[in-house]
């Protein structure tokens, strides 16, 4: 009973200890609130990632010939050993290229380098989320090349810069291709519309197989946003058989997405299509693998920030640790008092532990509270300190998110405070034990 008594008291007197108190709770917030938005944008960046890739990916080693009879290579993939677990496949060919298109009001056009790929719309929505990154509804619903209502009343209202005479494949393009925002603006202003004809040129097979320059006029059927920059400002679909025409490569293709029923079988599937594709001309990989140095990135910028952090909490429990080492001085002679009267060394241990304790458990608690809060309400407190300051704390122009992506994990929050509490608790076992070997006699000697 005395030693919840003499913690109050030590709780409502000692305002040093609160010091201790608002570092926990700081660390813990903290702590809190950075891994709930590095989880979310991490989760974001690989759900996109994994709408961009299929589960497990076939390359051919030499893209610009690929390989022949795709169908018959994913035919021999299904009749492995391997394939009651796959869900799909669809074949694909995958290319650099420069594009070049004029925006309506410019007197030149404009060029960049893309990434192409040639699809077939239904087996790509199969094998990943192709549909939902699309901007047209209709699309979402039922994805193809064809140019929607919208699109063709643009290409009819802008006849004159638009050339008709030709019906010419259509084009999904990425969306910030498309678009750009410019400084201080929450909107975006579109370079290419659904409508617009666009040049693409690329490397192509010619004569005796030897590479040559050849271009192909596409017309912009919708836009990809997939809200990861890497994508939506790089690539750029086209229908298959297009692709195969402008690369010389009919007939063929240099990649197959495969959509695995459970991605925990990907490492079988893969050591098994090693074995049974040729290796001199297939690479087979998941997409994590081919993925590998950026997840790896995110993986390692997220534990630097998290250590950092946690040292805040680690400062609170070498200040914990300082107050007790200072009270066991100042309470010599209390704990002398409290032994001659009958407190036995592990009552005086248990004092301090628990007044640890109590310490890490307001802290941690508190700052869970706050953490939880503030997470969930981070959205709107950027948008008022954006009002307030005048300056865009997360800009739309850089990440295209329309807000903060936040993924509150309740087993992250109860590891942070369990490893509060450690640290505070621990702080305290030193000077417990130092005070719990005093002895009475000695303590109460020039008394």
């Amino acid at each position: 009973m005395y030693i919840l008594k003499l913690c109050g008291k030590y709780m409502t007197t000692r305002y040093t200890a609160l010091a201790s108190v608002a570092s926990i709770l700081l660390g813990v917030a903290t702590l809190i609130v950075v891994n709930s938005v590095m989880t979310g944008f991490r989760t974001k960046m690989r759900e996109r990632l994994h709408g961009i890739l299929s589960d497990v990916v076939v390359e051919a080693r030499a893209p610009l010939t690929g390989f022949p009879e795709p169908d018959y290579i994913m035919k021999r993939i299904s009749q492995s050993s391997i394939g009651d677990k796959i869900a799909g496949m669809t074949p694909a060919i995958e290319t650099l290229a420069i594009l070049t298109y004029k925006p309506k009001g410019y007197a030149n056009a404009l060029t960049r380098p893309v990434q192409i790929v040639g699809i077939d719309p239904k087996g790509r929505c199969e094998v990943g989320d192709f549909a939902s990154h699309l901007v047209n509804k209709e699309n979402k619903a039922q994805p193809s090349f064809e140019l929607r209502a919208d699109a063709l009343e643009w290409r009819q209202a802008n006849s004159d810069i638009i050339d008709q005479k030709e019906s010419w494949p259509g084009a999904i393009v990425g969306y910030q291709i498309a678009t750009f925002r410019a400084q201080g603006m929450n909107y975006d202003e579109y370079l290419v519309y659904p409508g617009n004809e666009v040049i693409i040129t690329t490397v192509a097979n010619g004569d005796g197989g030897r590479p040559e320059p050849k271009s192909y006029k596409f017309v912009v059927a919708d836009l990809y946003k997939s809200d990861m920059s890497e994508y939506d400002d790089r690539y750029m679909f086209v229908p298959l058989d297009a692709l195969q025409n402008v690369c010389g490569m009919q007939g063929r293709a240099n990649t197959i997405q495969i959509k695995l029923k459970d991605f925990a079988d990907a490492p079988l599937v893969v050591e098994t299509l090693r074995k049974v594709l040729p290796q001199m001309v297939f690479v087979v990989s998941t997409w994590e693998e081919k993925q590998g140095p950026l997840i790896y990135a995110v993986k390692v910028e997220a534990f630097l920030i998290n250590l950092t952090l946690f040292f805040i909490i680690a400062v609170a429990g070498f200040g914990i640790l300082s107050t007790f080492a200072m009270m066991v001085i100042e309470k010599t002679r209390d704990i002398g008092l409290l032994k001659a009267l009958g407190a036995s060394s592990t009552g005086i241990t248990n004092l301090f532990l628990v007044y640890g304790s109590a310490l890490g458990i307001i802290g941690a608690g508190a700052g869970a509270v706050i953490g939880i809060i503030l997470t969930y309400k981070l959205n709107a407190i950027e948008e008022t300190l954006t009002e307030l300051t005048g300056f865009e704390i997360f800009p739309r122009d850089i990440y295209y998110f329309d807000e903060i992506p936040i993924l509150l994990e309740p087993s992250m929050v109860v590891m942070v405070v369990a490893g509060s509490l450690f640290i505070a608790i621990a702080a305290a076992v030193y000077p417990a034990r130092r005070a719990a070997r005093l002895q009475p006699v000695e303590t109460l000697r020039y008394e």
